[in-house]
């Protein structure tokens, strides 16, 4: 089987498409082998990428601090690196697929 992320035994890495501006911060299903993630913050002075890490480290149960934006900060691809993540993140991301 196929998944849209990667995985070794110290993190999970996974392309993420932001949509900024939008009415509530949610994910919004696949596409093109992305996570298409909503965020509620406009894409000015890194406001989209500080709500989109506090919205994945809410919704993958792990610090802020574990999650890691590998490249993108000035696009809406981005690729997303989550250090250590836990059971629950493996269930999240499970889920999504």
């Amino acid at each position: 089987m196929v998944t849209w992320y990667r995985e070794d035994s110290t993190c999970i890495t996974f392309a993420v498409r932001v949509v900024p501006r939008a009415s509530c911060n949610e994910f919004a299903g696949l596409h093109d082998g992305a996570l298409r993630v909503r965020v509620a913050a406009p894409p000015v002075e890194g406001a989209a990428n500080r709500e989109l890490v506090k919205f994945l480290a809410k919704k993958f149960k792990v610090g802020q601090a574990a999650i890691t934006l590998v490249s993108g900060s000035n696009s809406k691809n981005k690729i997303i690196r989550i250090e250590r993540p836990g059971t629950a993140a493996r269930e999240e991301l499970s889920k999504l697929s």
